[in-house]
């Protein structure tokens, strides 16, 4: 689905190319995609948007909606207001308002059937994400620039961030709770709304490794306003200060931060193992629990490891298809 600014018309008043109006369908579809990746843990909301030939053009709105807020309250030329308004106007709200109220249908449809497998099918539910974080890993390292230093050092940074990964979720095995304060919502949704914007990295896997992931969906699908609203204004703030950064390290740091990312997703595969103990007996809510050897039910959440496997895989074969195919036209 590549973006096609072909017929793009100037708009007078930013010098900005206005995105084809034709586009709106298939830019509900994309968010639909986004959303839905969303809200299964192991896969990413970024890798999809990457996929569908969105991720850049989302990031730079993103910024230019953060820059708004930011001038908004440091200033700039002309005063606060216009400088904020002259932010606002480079967002390309025909790409990012289909998109958003993609996410929302998808989040809105989708939410109770996957709190209820997360619930009654734990096994079987860490099994499928457990193969979706799996060949996930492959996306940040394929994303990696050229190396100019040793690669041990490499290895070192990826090393160190899967083990920090793991031990700091065997940390919290069984500390999770299904009545976590607002302000903790908060802060859990200002960490989770940011690897919305990390292809290869999950924000449901993030709160389902905290114990937050069936209640977040429960309040959804019981529309528990006090609970959204907290985490959507968690969200916003993570969102709109967490861009800047990324976009920072991803053109500053790269290769390091790609490498970083990857050993989190490595070590975040602590909390996806299908068999675990809690004290309570079970349950996303508590949390992860301990590790134990397989016990029934095995075969199902092999097979849901599997059928998560190639999913994943799958969208990253379309994602070197579509990679190649613009390589190719850069060269003609």
């Amino acid at each position: 689905m590549d973006t096609d600014r072909t017929e793009a018309d100037s708009d007078q008043s930013t010098g900005r190319a206005r995105r084809p109006r034709r586009l709106l369908p298939l830019d509900l579809l994309r968010g639909f995609l986004i959303g839905s990746a969303e809200l299964v843990p192991g896969v990413s909301g970024g890798t999809v948007a990457l996929v569908t030939g969105v991720y850049d053009e989302l990031i730079d709105s993103a910024a230019h909606v953060g820059g708004a807020g930011r001038k908004l309250v440091t200033g700039g030329d002309g005063g606060r207001a216009q400088a904020s308004r002259a932010e606002l106007a480079r967002t390309d709200w025909w790409l990012v308002l289909p998109v958003l109220l993609g996410m929302v249908t998808a989040v809105v449809t989708i939410a109770g059937v996957m709190s209820a497998f997360v619930a009654d099918s734990p096994e079987h539910a860490r099994g499928l994400f457990f193969g979706l974080v799996a060949v996930s890993i492959v996306v940040p390292l394929r994303m990696l620039p050229p190396a100019h230093r040793a690669r041990a050092l490499d290895a070192g940074l990826v090393i160190v961030a899967a083990v920090a990964a793991y031990l700091l979720i065997g940390l919290a095995a069984g500390g999770g709770s299904a009545e976590a304060p607002l302000y903790v919502v908060f802060l859990a949704a200002s960490v989770a709304v940011c690897a919305l914007v990390v292809p290869g990295v999950s924000g449901s896997f993030l709160l389902l490794a905290v114990g937050m992931y069936t209640t977040t969906l429960g309040a959804v699908e019981d529309r528990d306003l006090l609970y959204l609203a907290v985490f959507g204004a968690g969200a916003v703030l993570g969102l709109g200060s967490f861009v800047q950064v990324l976009r920072y390290l991803l053109n500053s740091h790269r290769r390091t931060t790609l490498l970083v990312m990857s050993g989190l997703m490595i070590g975040s595969l602590r909390a996806l193992w299908p068999w675990q103990s809690t004290s309570g007996g079970g349950g996303e809510a508590e949390g992860p629990g301990q590790l134990v050897a397989p016990y029934a039910p095995v075969l199902g959440p092999v097979l849901l490891a599997l059928l998560g496997a190639a999913v994943v895989g799958i969208l990253v074969l379309v994602q070197i298809r579509a990679d190649r195919k613009a390589a190719e036209s850069s060269q003609d």
